[in-house]
């Protein structure tokens, strides 16, 4: 994307990273890697929509504000946060009453409200408005151009 100088957009839907053995022998943290090394390091205009699900730490991967993302946005009906509802909700309250904790915990945690008031995403959207915001934001960062430091590579990942 940057040697052309195409704009990344990023449609999130991710559940999280699942934990296991296999996943590990699989190369997840090495792919994982790989990818949060691309998004960081590329200069190009980002603008991510959270459609979903954004948990964990592939939340964080996905071209977060966190990664330099120049306009993230989440549906109203989107959540984001650490772990799914009923996991947290077993951890923290030891598995009693969990499906009442579950519905109060999503209700209080589980929506892009909480994300939004602590500026991980810049609005949130309704769907039927997403093609418009993200015609609108690629026009004004036609031209972005972001300072870069002076090296002659970066060391990624392998």
């Amino acid at each position: 994307c940057n040697a052309f100088n195409i704009p990344i957009v990023t449609l999130v839907d991710v559940p999280g990273f699942l934990p296991g053995v296999g996943q590990e022998h699989g190369g997840i943290i090495r792919h994982g890697a790989k990818l949060l090394f691309a998004y960081a390091e590329a200069t190009v205009p980002k603008v991510t929509v959270i459609t979903r699900k954004a948990y964990g730490g592939a939340y964080d991967v996905m071209s977060s504000k966190h990664l330099r993302g120049d306009c993230n946005y989440a549906w109203s009906g989107a959540e984001v946060a650490v772990m799914g509802a009923k996991g947290a909700v077993e951890i923290i309250f030891r598995g009693k009453d969990v499906e009442q904790n579950t519905a109060e915990y999503q209700q209080r945690f589980a929506n892009p409200m909480v994300c939004a008031q602590r500026g991980f995403v810049d609005d949130i959207i309704e769907p039927e408005e997403t093609r418009r915001i993200l015609c609108d934001d690629l026009r004004l960062l036609r031209n972005k151009k972001m300072d870069v430091h002076k090296r002659k590579h970066s060391n990624i990942p392998l």
